[in-house]
């Protein structure tokens, strides 16, 4: 087997890591790698999933090596964190003579990249996404601080450096590809940048595997009444997730039918979503909430009519590939999502999967309600083939497949 190193600074045991890292590399060790996976976990989270994580690698060549998330101070833990790992990864790569470095975002690109220098390896920057904006434009870095300004281009030059120096670049979407290739960094290597959008596991996000008797239970659970329309939201709302937007729209649908309910399976704080629909008059009736488990979701999905999601536009945004949306078109539900978001509305306009719609423009969300029937009524097949066509997890496998072959020969 070919030893390949990981490097996430996200954790595991969080949602995104079950979802985005541990399916992946179980697909990759089944053609022949064998992974040394190291992640910063979360304290709480990691007591809470650390042995179902561990049950989930074990029949795979896949050995993990959690390290401890710190949070503070800022800015110095996550440099501390990086030295932590540079660390473990050099002793890693030394004893099991690793050939491949694989890091997934701009923290765990600075190690890998220097193990490439230090140790000759073939090194992929998996980006995921304009990192350093994102903090910029999440409120996160305020550049008129000194040091958030400096702590920027420092992390800017050295995505020059990566996007420049790595062996092979993945980016999640077509637009910030473009991006990179206007800006003409990677020279030569141009060609070597390979687009893998956020896969869906298809086999768990499929209406078939879900039997009547799951989603009746699921119905009482929520207590969703039968037979009036429900839009649903799903995943974290957090920093880039247009809630107030979200519920605008909501407001305007309720307008044209006035029994409909949103249901947000989230683990946001219900308190939060009832306050700011308190604002708009949105009765609370019609307002429903459940922090769902992954192995709930598609269960809950299939009472949904409708999915809704928007995000702020910024320009980190075209990097972007929302995990959700390939799970809601795997259940062969239709969608509206605003436009400018990474390839969001061009796999939606290419599927027929939904609306995509310009929230600068005051009558989108009235023209999209109007749809609402049309909607209904695309077929189920239709959104799934476009789920299974463009985010299945067997393609972004293979994906990663070729360029892992790639760079061994």
């Amino acid at each position: 087997m070919t030893e390949v190193l990981y490097l996430s600074y996200d954790g595991l045991t969080d949602p995104l890591g079950q979802s985005q890292v541990i399916p992946y590399l179980i697909g990759l060790s089944a053609k022949g790698f064998h992974f040394h996976l190291i992640s910063f976990e979360k304290p709480e989270a990691y007591r809470k999933e650390h042995a179902h994580i561990q049950e989930l690698l074990k029949p795979h060549p896949i050995q993990w090596h959690p390290l401890t998330y710190t949070k503070k101070p800022p800015i110095i833990s996550t440099m501390r964190d990086l030295l932590r790992m540079k660390k473990r990864a050099v002793e890693i790569a030394t004893k099991h003579k690793v050939k491949i470095v694989h890091c997934r975002s701009y923290v765990s690109g600075l190690a890998g990249m220097a193990l490439q220098k230090e140790l000759g390896l073939k090194f992929i920057f998996d980006m995921r996404g304009f990192w350093a904006d994102e903090r910029v434009e999440g409120g996160l870095w305020n550049l008129s601080n000194p040091l958030y300004k400096a702590v920027y281009r420092y992390f800017k030059a050295k995505e020059k450096e990566m996007l420049s120096g790595a062996d092979f670049v993945i980016s999640l979407t077509e637009n910030a590809k473009n991006e990179i290739d206007a800006r003409k960094i990677r020279n030569n290597n141009q060609h070597q940048i390979q687009v893998i959008p956020c896969c869906a596991d298809l086999a768990h996000f499929n209406p078939g595997a879900v039997t009547k008797e799951a989603a009746n239970k699921m119905r009482s659970k929520i207590n969703i009444p039968e037979k009036v329309p429900v839009i649903c939201y799903l995943g974290a709302i957090g920093t880039w997730y247009m809630l107030e937007e979200m519920l605008d729209f909501f407001k305007v649908f309720l307008n044209r039918y006035p029994d409909a309910v949103f249901l947000f399976i989230t683990h946001e704080p219900f308190k939060n979503i009832i306050a700011q629909a308190t604002l708009r008059m949105i009765p609370e009736k019609n307002i429903m909430h459940i922090a769902a488990r992954r192995n709930e979701v598609p269960a809950i999905l299939s009472l949904c009519d409708l999915s809704v999601f928007f995000i702020k536009p910024t320009f980190s945004k075209r990097a972007s590939s929302p995990t959700k949306q390939g799970e809601i078109m795997g259940m062969g539900k239709p969608l509206i999502c605003n436009m400018g978001i990474g390839d969001t509305d061009y796999v939606v306009d290419k599927y027929g999967a939904g609306i995509s719609i310009d929230l600068n423009d005051p009558k989108s969300m009235e023209r999209a309600v109007e749809k609402y029937e049309d909607l209904k009524n695309i077929p189920e097949a239709k959104i799934i083939h476009g789920a299974v066509d463009f985010y299945s997890l067997e393609s972004g496998v293979d994906r990663y497949f070729t360029v892992y072959k790639k760079l061994l020969e």
